[in-house]
């Protein structure tokens, strides 16, 4: 197993080519969660994620030789860009091989970078097996997304510098995908500060490491789609399930509108982009599935940032909803002149705003004589929406609410 002396190590050799990210104290959740949190934001490193540190290690292991032949590896997005652009910097030919659904703006990176990207398969396992043919067929040297001694101690690094920044930390909450960054930031962690408590989450769409925690014994799962997709693992690494087991003192699983909700509440609150994987500290904590003490000091790792545009829309309308500052009223009145003016004066006066109005009348379970019209209009929240609802009614409309 790697040591400390391996992480100290490996910082020493990283030293200067990857950003020394911030950890600093959240006042945005405290009515959310009770207690002191301090986010890791390394989805501030260059290629937006933690997977910076262990690439550009592993990277600076290889020698003459090894670097002429090049690297490949296999990954759903951050390792790839990371791997990719180090890569490129140091002069040395990459292929990354990605799952076929890996998000676009991953994919897109690591070609810019100026890696061969190879799309194969429907899953990390799928890509790996592609990346060792590639390995062995063309004699590149193969750098493993986690399971690999010189990753995990460049992602150890991590608890390196938030002992340095916060010295008074009690929890230290970190997602869980292959294991690599957890397994690095406890052995750094709990080598210099036993007391500190690592807690480990993963999506319950892909929870290998709670499964083999349980069994024993590494045990593979039948990952789903979810928005955590940088930790969709179906099987947590050989070298990095012994340091679970040796340091983290437990493993938590999220759903996915809890972590939809937390990458959410950064863009709101926190003013940052996490993706799924890096959200899912706070998702935990906003969902009470960490105990903690008041006061207690948390550093939750926002291990990056990487995440479609387009899937943050998704993600804000959906929240929009969930809070009811987004909602659809289906109303109906006579089909006659000015009753939609009234109406859209009737939502006017109660402070709320139309986005989009929808007439039906041949496809409409109502009267020959009636107008179904769907209305779907910005508010204040949920009391707001009841107070529209209850006006409306109280002016004999018919309406009803669409959740």
């Amino acid at each position: 197993m790697i040591t400390l002396a391996d992480i100290r190590a490996a910082r020493e050799r990283i030293r200067g080519e990857v950003v020394l990210t911030p950890c600093t104290r959240s006042l945005a959740f405290d009515d959310l969660v009770p207690c002191e949190l301090h986010f890791k934001f390394e989805n501030l490193q260059r290629t937006g994620s933690f997977k910076d540190r262990g690439a550009l290690n592993r990277l600076r292991h290889l020698n003459r030789e090894e670097r002429a032949r090049g690297v490949v590896t296999a990954s759903a997005g951050n390792h790839a860009q990371a791997v990719a652009f180090h890569a490129g910097r140091l002069g040395i030919p990459a292929t990354i091989v990605m799952p076929e659904a890996s998000p676009l703006i991953k994919a897109a990176n690591t070609r810019r970078y100026g890696a061969r990207v190879i799309l194969h398969g429907a899953s990390f396992a799928a890509a790996l097996e592609e990346a060792l043919r590639i390995r062995d067929e063309e004699g590149q040297i193969l750098i493993h997304a986690y399971d690999d001694e010189q990753v995990v101690a460049g992602q150890g690094t991590i608890g390196l510098e938030i002992l340095e920044q916060v010295p008074d930390v009690d929890t230290i909450v970190v997602p869980v995908g292959g294991g690599g960054i957890i397994g690095g930031i406890a052995t750094a962690v709990k080598s210099l500060k036993p007391g500190v408590r690592i807690i480990g989450v993963e999506a319950e769409a892909a929870p290998s490491a709670r499964r083999s925690l349980d069994a024993g014994e590494i045990v593979s799962v039948e990952s789903a789609r979810t928005l955590a997709d940088g930790i969709a693992i179906k099987r947590i690494g050989d070298v990095t399930f012994p340091l679970i087991q040796s340091y983290v003192d437990d493993v938590v699983l999220v759903g996915e509108e809890e972590i939809a909700r937390a990458i959410l509440l950064f863009l709101e609150r926190e003013k940052t982009v996490a993706e799924g994987a890096g959200a899912v500290p706070l998702a935990a904590l906003v969902a009470g599935k960490i105990p903690l003490r008041e006061g207690e000091v948390v550093v939750p790792v926002v291990c990056g940032g990487n995440i479609d545009v387009n899937m943050i829309s998704r993600i804000i309308d959906r929240g929009l909803v969930e809070d009811g500052r987004l909602t659809r009223l289906v109303v109906c009145v006579p089909d006659r002149p000015g009753n939609l003016a009234r109406l859209t004066q009737l939502v006017a006066r109660a402070g709320a705003n139309v986005l989009d109005i929808a007439h039906a009348r041949a496809f409409a379970d109502i009267s020959v004589g009636d107008v179904e019209i769907a209305l779907t209009l910005e508010t204040r929240g949920r009391e707001h929406v009841e107070e529209l609802v209850a006006e409306m009614r109280e002016t004999g409309v018919s309406v009803e609410l669409e959740m």
